[in-house]
């Protein structure tokens, strides 16, 4: 039954569009513990596989090659079928993808499942972004948005001590069988509480009216429904110069995070001399400082809109802020104390997620729902291509130098990632499409 916003029935939950950000929230907290895993067991995977740095970042980076090619696939699957569909069936696949790990006995075994958990996975972020314009005001959008950052944070704190734990306690194997059963019991709760907010039973009136009346609402949006499909060629997408500023802001920015996630525990294991017991209690840290960063940056960007300031003036401070933080990793490279690398890095982190979570806002800023997917999925294929090949350069510099200009590389893209946005984006504010 479509419950219409003239006639709302059923149990209405204050506040709901707080459940959906905790909804996508908790898929992300999934979404990291799986693609974490191979991460945080690295060291374990590439003693009993014998893999050199290069293998590795190949296993790696087959993962990164579907994930960018199908952000973009799943933006425009968003935009035509809609979040509720299209979410169900990213989970589902990565769930599954993530398991099979547990069945590898190869690298080529590595690779398919890594390649098929990344095709599952770039459903999160085009997925995350539309729901979260569907459901939010603009100037509640990137607070929204920190939220489901937070489900990042959170599960790349969570991962090192709890997949270690299932390392040591039961195998390797049993860690991939565990995070991936996590996924279908999120889906559980996916189908039971999402709709588009002109059909959700548990929305009131009044918060529907809120949504829709604060935000810039497209009239064939309006007509149609936000779970509706209006139809949009590429030709219409690509056109913008502000699409490929977000699409270079992502790819310049984007390989300093997947630095981390994927190379964090190797590099504390084979330079910082941690052993998989010192990975479980201390890799956490950067991402916990992460996470904060997400929320920091959400917050200010709301604040300084509710205080009288533009969405231009609002985003642009939150994005240079953070971008003094980047570099900071080229200082862990020099200082002989883990600890003050950890907090070097922990500061990078902190000041990525803060950037980060407001350009993820840029699409929803600059063009109308029906584009809102496409134009973030584009933008993390982006960010994907451009961490695949910095993933695939880190093995190989590894091996033959160090982690030293692999920190120095990523301590400038941060600044040329802000650059770009600022050169092509130009003013933000809603374009005429």
């Amino acid at each position: 039954m479509n419950h219409q916003p003239g006639s709302r029935s059923g149990i209405q939950l204050r506040g709901f569009r707080f459940w959906i950000a905790f909804l996508l929230f908790l898929s992300t907290i999934i979404c990291y513990l799986d693609r974490l895993t191979i991460s945080i067991l690295a060291p374990v995977i590439k003693q009993d596989l014998s893999l050199s740095n290069f293998q590795y970042a190949g296993i790696s980076t087959w993962f990164l090659v579907s994930y960018s090619v199908f952000q973009t696939v799943f933006g425009r699957i968003y935009d035509r079928i809609g979040t509720r569909k299209a979410f169900s069936a990213a989970i589902s696949l990565w769930s599954v993808s993530a398991m099979l790990h547990a069945f590898a006995r190869s690298i080529t075994g590595f690779a398919v499942f890594r390649f098929a958990l990344g095709i599952g996975e770039a459903g999160n972020w085009p997925g995350s972004i539309k729901a979260i314009a569907e459901w939010f005001p603009p100037k509640q959008r990137a607070f929204g948005l920190s939220i489901v950052n937070c489900g990042a944070a959170l599960g790349s704190v969570i991962a090192p001590p709890l997949i270690v734990w299932l390392q040591l306690r039961f195998g390797w194997k049993a860690a991939f069988i565990v995070t991936g059963v996590l996924g279908f019991a999120w889906l559980v709760l996916w189908l039971l509480f999402y709709q588009s907010p002109e059909k959700s039973r548990f929305l009131s009136r009044q918060e529907l009216d809120y949504i829709r009346n604060t935000g810039i609402q497209d009239a064939r949006m309006k007509q149609a429904g936000a779970d509706q499909t209006v139809r949009t060629s590429w030709s219409e997408v690509v056109r913008h110069r502000q699409v490929w500023g977000i699409v270079l802001a992502r790819f310049f920015g984007d390989p300093i995070w997947w630095l981390y996630l994927i190379w964090l525990p190797s590099y504390l294991y084979d330079v910082r001399g941690f052993s998989m017991k010192d990975i479980g209690a201390f890799a956490w840290v950067p991402f916990l400082a992460s996470g904060i960063g997400s929320l920091t940056g959400g917050w200010l960007s709301g604040f300084l809109i509710q205080r009288g300031h533009s969405v231009n003036k609002a985003r642009k401070t939150a994005i240079l802020i953070p971008t003094f933080l980047m570099p900071l990793g080229i200082v862990a490279v020099y200082t002989p104390s883990p600890v003050w690398a950890l907090f070097c890095m922990s500061l990078v982190l902190f000041g990525f997620q803060f950037w980060v979570n407001n350009i993820q806002t840029l699409p929803s800023d600059y063009f109308p729902k029906q584009y809102v997917a496409s134009v973030a999925g584009l933008s993390q294929t982006g960010a994907g291509i451009g961490s695949m090949l910095f993933t695939l350069s880190i093995g190989w510099i590894v091996d033959h130098f160090s982690y030293t200009p692999v920190l120095i590389i990523a301590g400038i893209l941060g600044p040329a990632a802000t650059a770009s946005m600022f050169l092509l984006c130009g003013k933000i504010e809603k374009l005429k499409t």
